[in-house]
């Protein structure tokens, strides 16, 4: 949509958003104004020159290279020094009273005023924290939603004293909030922030830009509505031709010079720009328009975008979410389905069924990312198709000939969407290390092994045989951080892709020594071992691809091993709870007849295990990694443990009663790994029970870990219903209640305001409130609509009625998000 011109002149209701930010200006007195530019800045000039005819004195400030939102302002001081100013956005829809903005201002002798909103979704903004009073205590640009204490965001509009402006090195990128106002808040200048109740939209997204067309067609923005209401609700610019038995359902906006021809239906919820021709029997609704376009006979429009000097021929179905992009011809009989973009200038064929992007792609998702890596359906979302587009993005991101690691588990869907994986990175010039099946702690250590740049395993999803996840790795080992993970959906959602000449296309390679040299490692890194004479353990491989090698490791161990399952199908794999439990029940039937000494299963392609004690009880989870870590203390004075924020209090104080040093973590895998690596711990742990013993793989590894916590065992002389025994007791409970996105922000707004009247807060990760002993933690889902709430107390009880209030107060807050089209 901003292909061919800037965004402050996508139109609102047939008017560029600029024009209607001008108009807002001149209407609050503020008439002498300076507008930054920069991409395409002869577009914005031409279009409204001097200003007058918006009632402003307009000049233009360019910058030579972008310098920020605080360095472009810099540039324009000669026309701003002299006395308080406002910016505002050329490309953000508002109706704000900036008349009561300023007199706040100078009101409260500010040297700096933010205008701030109050939002449903705050992700995609600068949080701003004010006192009760105001005046700002800190700044959060674009939180992850474990981060969000409020739903106050920054719109920003400022108000600034000349002073403020002595903050910027001339000709530096600059920006505001992460430059200027923390150097302001630093000194202590008196620095507010002034909440509207007006509207605002950033208009950041496609949906958002339509929303913004309703709301000021509803009069919720305060912005006036070109032309004349010739019905209400229905509004029709100069030299307009409506032809008898058009059908109009309001709200409808018409620019000047149309047609529309007779037994057209428009509306509801449409805008359709200046000089367009609307044919007999179209049907229009729920979209917009730009100008000069032509939409055929009979054509359906419901809930798309059409760019400016389009031809939609005859019959042609346009679906909701549907972009066409300036200049496109689209022949007749066409079906473009739901979702579909097509960029500028470009020609669809009469008859044509368009089902995916043509040149710019559609996002899949929201966004692509979960946690650690990319999850969809099994071939229906996770295709070979949409597999090559993923590699051909995160290939664009490394460097040529750099070396790439893949592997999979053993399911047929994951063996398609890897090779379709290595065909992309070939195609950017990677050379594939390539693993085949292989589980994913040997995948982790064959990155270092083999000199790689990364890796990306294909697996099926733990906790579902439906989905399918593709995993990626940095050098390390290390799940791929935030910023990887933006660049790789840049490249996915503009297609920008790498080619490389065919001389230089990458070359596959096998890891036919993986296994053998994660096996020499593994001694190395385990360190002596005293093994009992007699061992016996019942070894429940899952059906995981670890059953070829972990065998050999037991051998070394002097374990006598009864083996379950070892066929490697991950078709068969238990993944969700009712599969988990019969396979431990199975396994705890067995190390009970046997009197084995111990039973594992191994869970999630070696990640995780569950272990059973010689008794047959299962441990695992939480009272798994407490075991794990009381080994950990009372073999190594003064160890250092990494516990994510979820683990109970009362195994902290345990281990720090027998000396250990305990370091919490946020939720999620990354933390974890980089808490076991940079705090140079013993053991890091999660709720769940990955467990991870730095030294071999940066990852969870349960074969590892199995061997890791024999050792401590066999070194201490004790079973592991010994250390089960000695555990304390420690009562939680969760859930995981339905939330929207659009409600998240507010809900944890209202519960850092109400709890902080009860008791401590925390703010670790998510929201932890810790009243006598006992607390209670709400953490919004980064991907799915949920929150999760889980509680600490002294009894089972205690700790259920912690959660049950928290999702009864979650329900109350989340069914007061707004509606489409509501402020």
């Amino acid at each position: 949509m901003t292909v061919n011109r800037p965004k402050p002149l996508v139109p609102v209701a047939n008017r560029p958003i600029m024009a209607h930010i001008l108009q807002l200006l001149a209407r609050h007195g503020l008439t002498e104004v300076v507008a930054t530019l920069h991409y395409l800045a002869e577009e914005i000039t031409g279009c409204f020159g001097d200003g007058s005819d918006y009632g402003v004195k307009l000049t233009y400030s360019l910058e030579p290279k972008p310098l920020g939102t605080a360095g472009s302002v810099k540039l324009a001081e000669e026309a701003l020094k002299h006395d308080t100013f406002v910016i505002i956005s050329g490309d953000a829809l508002t109706g704000c009273d900036l008349t009561a903005a300023l007199a706040w201002h100078k009101e409260r002798k500010s040297v700096a005023t933010l205008v701030l909103k109050r939002v449903p979704n705050p992700l995609d903004f600068g949080l701003v924290i004010t006192d009760d009073d105001g005046r700002i205590q800190r700044f959060l640009e674009k939180p992850g939603w474990s981060e969000v204490f409020s739903d106050t965001v920054n719109t920003g509009i400022y108000i600034l004293e000349p002073e403020v402006l002595d903050l910027i090195e001339p000709g530096e990128n600059s920006d505001w909030s992460r430059d200027v106002f923390p150097k302001l808040l630093q000194s202590g200048a008196s620095i507010n922030g002034w909440i509207m109740d007006d509207y605002w939209s950033d208009i950041g997204q496609i949906q958002q830009y339509r929303e913004a067309q309703l709301d000021l067609l509803g009069g919720r923005t305060g912005l006036e509505v070109p032309g004349r209401e010739i019905q209400p609700g229905v509004w029709v610019g100069a030299d307009t031709i409506i032809d008898p038995g058009v059908t109009f359902i309001a709200p409808v906006c018409i620019g000047a010079d149309c047609r529309i021809k007779s037994n057209a239906v428009i509306g509801p919820a449409t805008v359709i720009g200046d000089g367009c021709l609307v044919d007999e029997q179209a049907e229009i609704a729920n979209s917009v328009v730009w100008e000069s376009t032509y939409l055929g006979p009979d054509v359906q429009c419901d809930g798309a975008i059409v760019g400016s000097h389009c031809t939609i021929k005859r019959e042609t179905v346009l679906r909701q979410d549907v972009v066409i992009g300036d200049n496109t011809l689209v022949d007749v009989g066409s079906h473009i389905k739901a979702k579909v973009k097509v960029w500028p200038n470009k020609m669809i064929e009469r008859g044509s069924t368009l089902n995916l992007s043509l040149i710019s792609g559609d996002r899949w998702r929201s966004a692509l990312f979960r946690e650690t890596g990319v999850a969809g359906l099994s071939n229906l979302e996770i295709t070979p198709e949409f597999a090559v587009k993923l590699g051909l993005a995160f290939g664009s991101t490394i460097p040529m000939g750099a070396r790439i690691v893949t592997a999979r588990d053993s399911s047929r869907s994951s063996r398609m969407t890897k090779r379709a994986l290595i065909s992309s990175l070939l195609s950017c010039g990677i050379t594939v290390v390539d693993m085949r099946s292989s589980p994913l702690p040997i995948t982790r250590h064959h990155i270092r092994a083999s000199s790689a740049t990364g890796a990306i395993s294909t697996r099926k999803m733990p906790g579902s045989s439906r989905l399918t996840v593709l995993e990626f790795f940095d050098a390390d080992g290390r799940c791929i951080d935030a910023s990887r993970q933006r660049k790789i959906e840049a490249n996915f959602y503009r297609e920008e892709f790498r080619r490389t000449d065919p001389d230089d296309v990458g070359i596959i390679e096998v890891a036919s020594r993986a296994a053998e040299l994660y096996q020499a490692d593994f001694w190395k890194a385990l360190g002596p071992v005293e093994p009992p004479d007699a061992f016996q353990v019942v070894v429940d491989y899952g059906y995981s691809s670890i059953s070829p090698i972990f065998p050999a490791i037991l051998d070394v161990l002097h374990g006598q091993a009864l083996s379950l399952n070892v066929l490697n199908d991950a078709r068969k794999a238990p993944r969700v709870a009712a599969e988990i439990q019969a396979f431990t029940a199975n396994a705890a039937k067995i190390v009970s007849s046997l009197r084995a000494d111990l039973g594992v299963l191994f869970l999630n392609e070696g990640e995780r295990m569950l272990l059973i004690d010689d008794r047959g009880l299962p441990l695992e989870g939480p009272a798994l990694l407490a075991a794990a870590a009381t080994l950990t203390a009372e073999s190594k004075p003064g160890a250092r443990i990494a516990l994510d924020v979820r683990v109970p209090d009362r195994l902290v104080q345990h281990l720090e009663a027998k000396g250990a040093e305990v370091l919490r973590t946020k939720v999620g895998r990354r933390p974890m790994i980089d808490a076991a690596l940079d705090s140079a711990c013993d053991l890091a742990g999660d709720h769940e029970g990955a467990l991870i013993f730095p030294g071999l793989t940066n990852g969870p590894d349960a074969m590892f870990g199995l061997a890791q916590m024999l050792r401590l065992l066999w070194s201490q002389g004790r079973r592991l219903s010994d250390v089960i025994d000695e555990l304390p007791e420690f009562y939680t409970a969760e859930a995981s209640p339905f939330c929207p996105s659009s409600a998240k922000g507010l809900v944890m707004r209202v519960l850092a305001e109400e709890w902080a009247r009860i008791g401590e807060i925390d703010t670790t990760d998510g929201l932890k409130c810790r009243v006598s002993g006992a607390w209670v933690m709400v953490l919004p889902d980064s991907f799915d609509p949920c929150v999760h709430i889980h509680a600490e107390a002294d009894s089972a009880l205690g700790a259920r009625e912690w959660v049950k209030q928290t999702e009864q107060r979650i329900r109350e807050l989340a069914i007061q998000e707004p509606e489409l089209g509501e402020e």
